[in-house]
């Protein structure tokens, strides 16, 4: 049973935090955006770069999530940490915009066969362990570790730049905290693989699979969370990789850093600053079960941080336009805490409503949602970014994301609490 003062942090528990420490030591992430600038491409090529990694994704997501209920959810990790590997040394190697492709495919491929699968495996870990009242909580503890691990990842590619003045260099040590991961997994114990392997083990077939996910999404509240929580991350994921060149600008315009080279003192501010986000990201993770309850309830707290986050990018679109580049990068703080306090609601929120056997399945159909919408968002927004500029682009994205919030507002009683009923299980097979 689950202690009366918090979930219980046992040897899984910091395996789990383990898995997403190293999963964010992605030392290419904060400077992605400027190697491909410096490579030559447009923020269209760019914008299109990124909807060929989204669609190739949503044709394997699904299918993967299947095959991580149906054939085993720590080979399908594995898998993925090693298509990551195969990725990053395509990265390193070549410079070419159809390289470049190549190598968005194959990160497609990882991020199909991890994308919704661990938090099954953390979510079924909770359910084994009598401890499910503790979601937000616990996966916001591991969501934590997940951001510490970024604010350290920050820093150690700011020091590779720094020193060896290629952005190349980081794909290649990126590869690196995989190889410790598939480590990692391999420990986890076989009762949270769900591969049937196991005497009296439930294996679910694919069309049970497909059978629960139909009946969850024709439940109005199970697909008003799931287009609440993908719309969100959508705009949050394809907009952050803006604070790249906003970054560059502002440590163009230090005068305390001009005996440095362009690229010196790019990663200087950048790694100084995504250290400080990852941060505050990883002190707002851990309060996420706590504000669900201040907010009386978790629909009212993803209601709130929705608003706050579309409020906080016109503030960054306008400064930006403007060239107050250190309100921008103040408001891009703001926009991280308050996704971070949000996704470990969002995760619980939409578990209530997924049979626990096919968690990875349901998990994907949000994760293959929210893909989709950043195939359609990430190439417009480098066009609106190459013809207005990146402001006003931010600006207009702000105003899109105020209006369509409206239509996804998760309804809420009077006590605060979003208005559902848990979807019904299907009857169980003959």
């Amino acid at each position: 049973m689950s202690s009366g003062s918090g979930f219980r942090r046992d040897g899984q528990f910091y395996r789990f935090a383990a898995y997403g420490f190293l999963k964010n030591l992605r030392f290419f992430e904060p400077f992605i955006i400027l190697y491909f600038r410096e490579a030559g491409f447009s923020f269209l090529q760019i914008g299109v770069l990124y909807s060929i990694r989204e669609v190739s994704t949503v044709v394997l997501e699904v299918p993967t999530g299947f095959i991580a209920d149906i054939g085993g959810r720590k080979t399908s990790m594995i898998m993925s940490m090693a298509a990551y590997i195969t990725s990053f040394t395509t990265f390193f190697l070549f410079r070419s915009f159809e390289s470049a492709a190549g190598a968005m495919v194959l990160f497609a491929v990882g991020e199909a066969f991890r994308t919704g699968t661990h938090k099954a495996m953390i979510l079924e870990y909770l359910r084994m362990t009598d401890q499910e009242e503790w979601k937000p909580d616990y996966y916001g503890a591991t969501r934590a570790a997940s951001m510490l691990g970024s604010a350290l990842n920050a820093l150690i590619a700011a020091a590779m730049v720094f020193i060896s003045g290629s952005y190349r260099y980081i794909f290649l040590a990126a590869a690196l905290p995989c190889v410790l991961n598939i480590i990692n997994l391999a420990s986890y114990p076989p009762a949270l693989d769900r591969d049937g392997s196991r005497k009296g083990a439930s294996r679910i077939s694919f069309r049970e699979s497909l059978h629960h996910s139909m009946v969850m999404l024709r439940d109005a509240s199970a697909r008003l969370s799931v287009l609440n929580s993908a719309s969100f991350d959508a705009f949050f994921k394809v907009l952050k990789e803006y604070l790249q060149p906003v970054l560059r600008a502002a440590a163009l315009s230090v005068p305390l850093l001009s005996a440095l080279a362009d690229r010196q003192r790019t990663a200087l501010l950048a790694g100084g600053v995504y250290f400080l986000l990852f941060l505050m990201a990883s002190t707002a993770s851990r309060y996420s079960g706590r504000m669900s309850r201040r907010a009386s309830g978790v629909g009212a707290a993803m209601n709130l941080t929705w608003m706050a986050a579309a409020a906080t990018l016109m503030v960054a679109g306008i400064s930006q336009y403007r060239s107050m580049f250190f309100v921008t990068i103040s408001a891009y703080l703001v926009l991280y805490v308050l996704q971070n306090l949000r996704r470990p609601l969002c995760v619980s929120c939409i578990s209530d409503r997924v049979d626990s056997r096919i968690m990875s399945v349901g998990l994907s159909v949000e994760s293959l949602t929210k893909t989709l919408l950043m195939a359609v968002l990430a190439p417009l927004c480098g066009y609106g970014a190459d013809r207005l500029g990146i402001g006003p682009m931010i600006a207009l994205s702000a105003i899109i994301m105020a209006a369509i919030y409206f239509p996804l507002r998760l309804r809420t009683t009077g006590s605060g609490r979003q208005d559902v009923q848990p979807t019904p299980g299907p009857p169980p097979p003959a």
